[in-house]
């Protein structure tokens, strides 16, 4: 039987355990935790990695701490518009929606464009159209409300900037009803391998704070933000997305692996610290390969993200030493 594993991510950025209560650091904990057993327990029944990714995907999308699904940034207009992403190692077979919007989990979507559809990836009112179709969740615009993310908002309106969420600085200060210790990160993602040794991976976010003109980040684009091949390895990335898009980052690290005959850890450190440092990208990833080996690779202050595998280990951290 194949060592099988899973690894999640939940944003990387500034993030720092000076701005951090023990209440809101045990809120973060519980949330990887609990994405991590949701894969896990699949894979440990012997679901695919395909399964465990989405689950674990789904998890995240579903709490309100992390920018994906229910707890995505508003845009410049005052509504969500949420980009995702999922592809299988086996197969290499992928599905992407991008700037959707009231979907509750659009990585299920994504999931739904890979395998019922003839498409890898669908924008907009007509992946929103194909989601009716095909019966996935909808969700009314409060479902997606939170007066932290829209006093968010309003600061960067204020500023006619549009923010990475998981880079808003820890000076700025807070609406009346939050501390800068609340400021919520990011983008979420898995990569897992079965014991079958197939991997896959998955991304979802939603996107940045007052972002206009239909902006879509790397969340969404197979080989940027997500990747997964059976002969090398299943990524899923975390940060300013625009910067990724030029590295292909999730790609390169498995032409690295391919071509160059280096390890995950060792392909991954490359993009993480080397390539993408020299375009000023800000984050991290996450991967798997087909032997059940994962890393967890990140160049800012922090990153949500947690490991388990079956020899045991079973891992979250938030800042640069993981939580014990």
């Amino acid at each position: 039987m194949n060592k099988f594993a899973l690894t999640i991510h939940g944003g990387a950025g500034t993030i720092l355990k000076k701005n951090m209560t023990q209440e809101r650091e045990a809120s973060y904990r519980k949330g990887l935790e609990e994405a991590l057993k949701a894969g896990y327990d699949l894979l440990e029944k012997g679901a695919s990695a395909l399964e465990a990714v989405l689950a674990a995907t789904v998890s995240l999308e579903d709490n309100a701490l992390f920018n994906a699904g229910k707890g995505s940034v508003f845009t410049n207009d005052g509504r969500q518009e949420m980009d995702a992403s999922i592809m299988d190692g086996k197969t290499l077979m992928a599905g992407a929606v991008a700037a959707v919007r009231n979907i509750r989990n659009p990585v299920q979507l994504a999931y739904a464009v890979m395998t019922k559809s003839p498409h890898v990836l669908l924008i907009g009112k007509g992946a929103e159209e194909f989601a009716g179709q095909n019966g996935i969740k909808t969700e009314p615009d409060e479902y997606f409300f939170s007066q932290f993310r829209y006093d968010q908002l309003k600061k960067m309106q204020a500023s006619g900037k549009a923010a990475l969420d998981h880079n808003v600085s820890a000076d700025d200060k807070a609406s009346s009803s939050e501390t800068t210790a609340d400021r919520k990160f990011g983008t979420v993602g898995a990569a897992a391998c079965d014991r079958y040794g197939n991997i896959a991976a998955a991304t979802s976010t939603g996107g940045m704070t007052n972002k206009q003109w239909g902006r879509v980040g790397d969340s969404s684009i197979i080989g940027s933000g997500t990747y997964a091949n059976n002969k090398t390895c299943a990524i899923s990335c975390t940060g300013y997305g625009e910067m990724f898009i030029r590295a292909v980052a999730a790609y390169d690290v498995s032409c690295l692996m391919e071509y160059k005959g280096i390890t995950l850890q060792d392909a991954m450190n490359v993009v993480v610290n080397d390539k993408l440092v020299k375009l000023e990208g800000d984050g991290g990833m996450i991967g798997v390969d087909a032997t059940g080996n994962a890393a967890m690779l990140f160049n800012s202050e922090g990153m949500y993200r947690g490991i388990k595998n079956s020899d045991g280990l079973n891992e979250v951290g938030i800042y640069r030493e993981l939580l014990k």
